[in-house]
């Protein structure tokens, strides 16, 4: 039996607990770094205009701070350059329920929700045949997608039309 060395992709995380966002309005920020380098997500988030931006910069400065730290105290090569955001979640936290004064003595329950923000960043394998391969099946499943349903489509209408000739030609 032959041994493959699997080398194991190692990952450095940072949480924001308890934040007073909506996870809702936190993932809207987040979705658009994931997969980034972190130097270009720095700068996606740092000029967002979303509140929670300052927030989720901080948390992904953690991060990195994470693996520098966790790379020396280790001994382990990490590439701070080499660093990718790899995932970037907003789990629900606990929910403050509050009370709003309303007309005629009584009052209204709302909640106030809390986020839990997770941001992992690693390092990107440096074998960019594995990542063509695929890159390549994964558009290749798209191209393949697309014109089948042009296809189906366009031979569908010339039949109809043509059963509507005869029939019209039959009467």
């Amino acid at each position: 039996m032959s041994k493959i060395a699997v080398e194991k992709v190692r990952e450095f995380r940072a949480e924001a607990k308890f934040q007073r966002t909506s996870p809702q309005k936190a993932k809207l920020v987040l979705d658009t770094i994931k997969g980034m380098r972190v130097e270009q997500a720095l700068n996606t988030v740092h000029f967002s205009t979303k509140r929670m931006g300052p927030v989720i910069e901080k948390v992904l400065r953690s991060a990195i701070q994470n693996a520098t730290y966790v790379s020396q105290e280790q001994g382990l090569d990490v590439d701070v350059d080499n660093l990718y955001v790899r995932t970037a979640v907003a789990n629900e936290g606990p929910r403050m329920k509050r009370i709003r004064p309303a007309p005629m003595g009584r009052a209204f329950r709302y909640q106030r929700r809390l986020a839990h923000i997770i941001v992992t960043v690693a390092e990107k394998k440096s074998s960019s045949a594995s990542a063509a391969a695929t890159s390549g099946e994964t558009a290749g499943t798209k191209k393949s997608k697309k014109p089948a349903a042009k296809k189906a489509a366009a031979k569908k209408a010339p039949a109809k039309k043509a059963a509507a000739k005869k029939a019209k030609a039959a009467k």
